[in-house]
């Protein structure tokens, strides 16, 4: 789930209680008990946390702890209480891919390599945690791999310009300048002409001129001239094509330095082509304002930066192009949002997939027009493209089409689909035959089709009468100009299959077949939308909990069905190739699955989403983890909610057929205001209610889940989490208070292990 901080609560970075342990190995250590330690006497009388499985009906089971890689390193208190209580270990972050992987790409196997070699000389099991995730991606490097191919310049043929790095933007326009100190300065009273052109790395509309006289002799209390011309803003907006700017002005002062102000941007500002006469004369003021000689001299910047540098492009940008519809080959399986079907005084529906119905074994889609219609627009085939178009634009647009009987037809600009703009679109319609035909046209958006995304082909010419249209291998690509050309979807995906191939078996290398169970994906599923089925959609930078920012979604990339099939492929392979013998396991773990907000639908959905992954044949899933970041509520129905979901949980898992693993059990408190109690402030009410909560989990989960199914548990936290911890601060989230004595939690979870 969530990183698990260096200090304190998840895991066990803190030592536990040692002297409330009975742990032989803690004999001597002494802790302070609780002041009102009667309470807590009882708990004296327990032994350590494994002891209490039945290993006679399930001698598999793992009872687990989330621990922090480096502390058991340490060989310390962690290390001897994680083989004391338990049987397995889970790294909180270190087996994950940004703790591994640099931003060059470079990947660090140091620590899982000690770690794996200490686990396995202390004879304790290690759960793989993560193979697959969205999160705690080095998501610099995953970026650079997909972020197109730039264009090689060649040096005899390349324009060069200075560009300004700005980084964060500033509070006020001065706090970023760039400078030129002027060879001569000009004279006061006298007219000039400046022109420079400037581009940027986003629109820009502040920037400003302010040339300044330097030398002059009337400063400021700081040193600085007052004697400042403020010429104002562009007058245009800047964007990421060089446009050309000009300020005319009588000078007020001996000017000798030219000012650009942008402090309130951030991002990047290039200038080229600088060019300021005295007005009636020819001779450019300012040496070398082209940068061909490839020098900085008498340019800078103010006391904040930004950076500078020499940089060049290609003299003309590169034409390529990207094609604009998703799916035009029409696969089974991907979606077809791109195409929709429209008949009069019906909804529209996405086309229907042809299997190697189209010319030479491709898939196509059909439309049946309606007979007797009214307008010719009666029945339309929609094409939805990726891109709002502007008048003017070029493209290339390619299709194979026929009919079941000879027809014309009409094509229309719409912004949506149905949202009409203009009644001419290609320029020529397709004339239909019954036989295969194939369409191909270079050419530009009509004025009148500004804005618009979609193209309308109206499929009721012959009002009359009823045919079935065909259309397959559909593209409609955009002309583009720059240095650098985006990849295809389909080079995206080759390129993440090869980065994810190579983590994968980088990973089994280093763990060398001693780690057989694995967090294959995690927190695949999101908490909203529809697959097309009634179930939730996978998580994704689209959608509205996705953090595209700060996470790497790596099914956007290879699809919401070959994302897990790719992964498990490449951990059964790299395991088996890198000294794996026993039988690998590997689990889809996730959050909220208990959830009685949605019914278990997040459960229901995970389990129907591996059932699509599996449905290939040869993916195979061995198990489901649930994390049940769980709370205990004062309010009795909430409370009672809760626990009825937790039972419809364990159910639906057990129905699955799967393992099933509680993978990072921790537990907070809500009040009777529905508020989170912090640990401080807990009662020794408060304290038994959860006890109890956790012994009706734990209890549960072995009388529900058949003893073939039974994985094992994990404790995520197991001490109470400091105030400045990141993941659930100051919650009594543990089995041992933050001074390491065993809590009434301890009890509760025991008693569930024992049955009671």
């Amino acid at each position: 789930m969530n990183n698990i901080l260096s200090k304190g609560v998840c895991g066990m970075f803190v030592v536990l209680s040692l002297a409330a342990c009975a742990d032989d190995n803690f004999a001597d250590y002494q802790t302070e008990k609780p002041q009102n330690k009667a309470e807590y006497e009882y708990l004296n009388a327990y032994d350590a946390l494994k002891t209490y499985i039945d290993r006679s009906a399930n001698p598999n089971f793992k009872l687990g702890a989330g621990i922090s890689v480096s502390d058991f390193l340490k060989k310390e208190q962690v290390y001897s209480l994680a083989l004391s209580n338990f049987d397995e270990v889970t790294a909180g972050n270190a087996m994950k891919y940004a703790s591994c992987v640099n931003d060059k790409g470079d990947m660090d196997f140091g620590n899982v390599s000690k770690f794996v070699t200490e686990a396995q000389n202390a004879g304790i099991t290690i759960y793989g945690h993560t193979l697959a995730w969205h999160a705690q991606q080095n998501n610099k490097y995953l970026n650079s791999l997909i972020a197109g191919k730039e264009i090689e310049i060649d040096p005899d043929a390349a324009n060069n310009f200075i560009k300004y790095t700005c980084g964060e933007a500033g509070a006020n326009i001065w706090d970023k300048q760039a400078t030129y100190i002027l060879p001569t300065a000009l004279e006061k009273g006298v007219d000039y002409t400046f022109r420079v052109d400037i581009k940027a790395s986003d629109k820009y509309e502040k920037l400003e001129f302010w040339p300044i006289w330097s030398a002059s002799p009337n400063k400021d209390e700081w040193g600085g001239s007052k004697d400042v011309q403020y010429l104002g803003a562009i007058k245009a907006p800047i964007g990421t094509e060089w446009s050309t700017h000009e300020w005319k002005f009588n000078t007020l002062y001996t000017l000798d330095k030219l000012q650009f102000v942008f402090g309130n941007f951030g991002g990047v500002i290039c200038f080229d082509n600088l060019v300021l006469v005295k007005d009636g004369t020819e001779d450019n003021l300012i040496v070398n304002g082209d940068f061909a000689e490839e020098s900085m001299d008498g340019w800078g910047n103010n006391w904040n930066g930004p950076s500078f540098e020499i940089d060049r492009e290609g003299t003309a940008p590169a034409v390529y192009y990207v094609d604009q519809v998703d799916n035009g080959k029409m696969e089974v399986g991907k979606p077809m949002n791109s195409f929709i079907v429209r008949e009069a005084g019906k909804g529209d529906v996405p086309g229907t997939i042809l299997e190697g119905q189209g010319p030479d074994g491709k898939n196509c889609m059909s439309i049946t027009s309606i007979s007797g219609a009214v307008n010719t627009h009666d029945t339309q085939f929609f094409i939805v493209t990726n891109k709002e178009w502007n008048a003017g634009d070029k493209y290339k647009i390619s299709f194979w089409y026929k009919a079941t009987a000879e027809a014309n037809s009409e094509t229309q600009c719409h912004g949506t689909p149905g949202a009409y703009m203009h009644w001419a679109m290609l320029p020529q319609n397709p004339h239909f035959t019954t036989e295969w035909q194939h369409y191909e046209a270079t050419s530009t958006i009509p004025a009148e089709g500004d804005g618009m995304k979609t193209i309308a082909f109206n499929l009721n010419v012959d009002k009359e009468s009823s045919h079935t249209y065909y259309f397959a291998d559909i593209t409609m690509q955009s002309e583009e100009k720059g240095n650098v050309i985006p990849l295809t979807p389909e080079e995206k995906r080759d390129t993440l299959i090869w980065a994810m191939n190579n983590w994968v078996e980088g990973m089994m290398k280093a763990t060398a077949g001693y780690v057989t169970t694995w967090d294959v994906v995690n927190e695949a599923i999101s908490g909203g939308g529809d697959d097309g089925e009634g179930f939730y959609t996978l998580q994704s930078a689209s959608d509205a909990d996705g953090d595209a920012k700060n996470n790497f979604y790596w099914q956007d990339y290879l699809g919401n069905e070959d994302y897990v099939r790719i992964v498990v492929a490449a951990a059964r392979k790299y395991y088996a190739e890198n000294g794996g013998t026993a039988p690998l396991k590997l689990f889809i773990n996730d959050y909220n699955l208990e959830s009685d907000w949605d019914d278990n639908k997040k459960a229901k959905s995970l389990v129907h989403w591996i059932e699509k992954w599996e449905a290939d044949g040869v993916t195979k899933i061995d198990g489901i983890g649930t994390q049940m970041h769980v709370s205990c509520y004062a309010n009795a129905a909430t409370q009672k909610s809760k626990e009825d979901h937790v039972v419809k949980m364990f159910e639906i898992l057990a129905e699955s057929g799967k393992l099933v693993k509680i993978s990072e059990l921790d537990m907070g408190y809500i009040d009777e205001n529905n508020t989170s109690v912090k640990t401080e402030n807990m009662t020794e009410a408060q304290h038994k209610a959860m006890a109890e909560y956790y012994k009706f989990i734990v209890k549960k989960y072995f009388e529900i889940i058949p003893v073939a199914q039974q994985y094992g548990i994990t404790q995520w936290c197991a001490t109470d989490a400091p105030g400045d911890s990141g993941w659930r601060g100051g919650e009594p989230v543990g089995l041992w208070d933050a001074n390491y004595n065993r809590k009434h939690t301890y009890a509760g979870f025991v008693d569930g292990l024992a049955g009671k």
